[in-house]
């Protein structure tokens, strides 16, 4: 099983610090990602709306590894307003991601509702799929715990 941790930031000039601190607890670089809405977007198509495809697409894949709506909205909107999204996943245990999610919190993750869900690895936007495998394991099967602590949401799939 994998789990997840996922921060959002207002400041992009702490994600290069928090990715560091993450790659040091031993996380390898193909399992930490960082997303940023694109400055410019690849048109795809005659009827392409990219920024609108850009969002559906990550909207999609939040829901798929059980993001709220509201969390997703979040989310987007953290991101349309400059934020970038840090995303760190491991299946060697629960407490390396744990303290992944302390590095982002250390580092001023953005106050989003926590959360734990169980579901499909979430397929990122285009932009940040270099290096990462396409998952298919079937549906969503979402649990929620509330943690005291804490602005990084946790998602287990």
């Amino acid at each position: 099983m994998f789990k997840t941790a996922v921060g959002l930031f207002g400041d992009a000039h702490r994600v290069d610090d928090v990715i560091r601190e993450i790659e040091a607890l031993g996380f390898p670089r193909n399992e930490v990602k960082s997303l940023k809405e694109p400055a410019t977007f690849e048109v795809t198509g005659v009827m392409s709306f990219a920024r609108l495809d850009f969002e559906t697409d990550l909207r999609r894949e939040l829901a798929r590894i059980g993001a709220t709506k509201t969390e997703i909205e979040a989310y987007i909107d953290g991101l349309r307003h400059g934020g970038t999204l840090v995303f760190a996943t491991s299946s060697d245990g629960d407490e390396r991601v744990d303290a992944a999610a302390r590095v982002m919190n250390q580092h001023g993750a953005v106050e989003i509702e926590e959360m734990a869900t169980t579901g499909p690895e979430p397929r990122l936007p285009r932009v940040v799929h270099a290096g990462m495998t396409p998952s298919d394991q079937g549906p969503v099967l979402a649990g929620r715990i509330r943690q005291p602590r804490g602005r990084a949401g946790m998602f287990v799939w």
